[in-house]
């Protein structure tokens, strides 16, 4: 009988074992480094520079073919900046928990130009630039749905878009009483043909307002918090063309604030061959302040009827980089000539600054 237990032991014991190792996960690592030498207008000190980074990814499968995988980023030496849980099914898109990287709704096409490296306001010249980034800065929940004919649908949604990162077990609390909860809706169309194909974004964000601080009052009296972006790149051969436009209305109540964003940027690039790729861009950022109020009481002490609706003229910059890179492999050089005007949303172009970068990256 013992004999016979043991049998039925090892037998239990050994199916166990296949059925683990039959759903295993698997969890790789990939990296990043990059150097750079900096040259900036009017800027002096050390120019050497440096970036390393680390993104852990998980993957596992379900019973029924359907997958899952956790992606965890250590964007800069090793410091930790986002996370996500994502779950494929066989026919209803992908579900996505995102821990605030920017990647979800319509953060992730804030500036989709064709490129050869970096976008023009993130090549070593310090702006101002304000970029429409929807729910993607919170906890985020977010839906891909299945591509038909190279078109997807992508929803995001943060219960509190405050721009927190919660750990397990945490809330955000009060971290903004100012933001209620967001939804971020992308329709991404990528159909390709033999010579090419073109990219086509339409992105829209909305964010309840809960609470007026300016006022004191409920709801804010302006409406919600509101973004678009809508963008446009054509591919043909080895040249890529792409222009985008996006903005952003804070429904701010406060005199000298920005109440309105805008930007648009449009790119060309150049594949010359598998190695060698060169692009010119410009990017133009457009900022309205709230310049004056008028006030309408009803009442000796009610200010509810103030109304916001005079604006300062749109102050403005405007950057324009040349860029080059080379990749053999997993090494690229790269090369990026970048010039803007009116960094701090200036009126004229008296404010000018310029930086050039040479960077060497290696990916493992």
């Amino acid at each position: 009988m013992n004999k016979i237990s043991k049998i039925g032991l090892s037998a239990l014991c050994g199916s166990l074992a296949s059925i683990a190792a039959a759903n295993a996960g698997a969890l790789d690592v990939t990296g990043t480094a990059e150097t750079t030498w900096t040259s900036k207008s009017g800027v002096v000190g050390n120019p050497i520079g440096m970036k390393t980074g680390l993104t852990f990814t998980g993957n596992g499968e379900l019973d029924g073919g359907q997958t899952f995988a956790v992606t965890i980023t250590h964007a800069n030496k090793a410091t930790w900046s986002s996370s996500n849980i994502a779950l494929t099914t066989n026919s209803l898109g992908t579900f996505t928990l995102n821990s605030g990287g920017g990647g979800a709704g319509i953060g992730g096409f804030d500036d989709n130009q064709p490129r050869a490296w970096e976008e023009v306001w993130d090549t070593g010249v310090t702006t101002n630039a304000n970029l429409q980034k929807g729910v993607s800065g919170s906890m985020n929940i977010a839906w891909a749905s299945p591509t038909v004919a190279g078109t997807t649908l992508n929803i995001a949604y943060a219960p509190d878009n405050d721009g927190t990162q919660n750990n397990n077990k945490g809330v955000s609390g009060s971290a903004s009483d100012y933001y209620g909860a967001g939804w971020d809706v992308v329709l991404e169309a990528k159909p390709s043909w033999d010579t090419g194909g073109f990219h086509l974004i339409l992105g829209a964000s909305e964010t309840e307002i809960e609470v007026d601080k300016d006022l004191g009052v409920g709801k804010s009296i302006g409406g919600d918090h509101q973004e678009a972006v809508v963008g446009l790149g054509i591919t043909i051969g080895p040249v890529e063309l792409g222009y985008q436009i996006s903005g952003e209305r804070l429904r701010t109540q406060s005199t000298n604030t920005p109440q309105y964003y805008g930007n648009d940027s449009w790119g060309v690039a150049f594949n010359v061959n598998d190695h060698l790729s060169a692009s010119y861009s410009r990017a133009r950022h457009l900022q309205t302040k709230t310049h004056k109020a008028s006030h309408t009481k009803s009442g000796a002490t009610s200010n509810a009827n103030i109304n916001f609706n005079e604006y300062t003229p749109k102050s403005w910059m405007r950057g324009d980089s040349i860029q080059v890179s080379y990749t053999v492999g997993g090494a690229s050089v790269k090369y990026a000539q970048t010039e803007y005007d009116n960094t701090a949303y200036g009126f004229d172009a008296k404010t000018k600054a310029e930086a050039r970068i040479v960077a060497v990256s290696l990916a493992f």
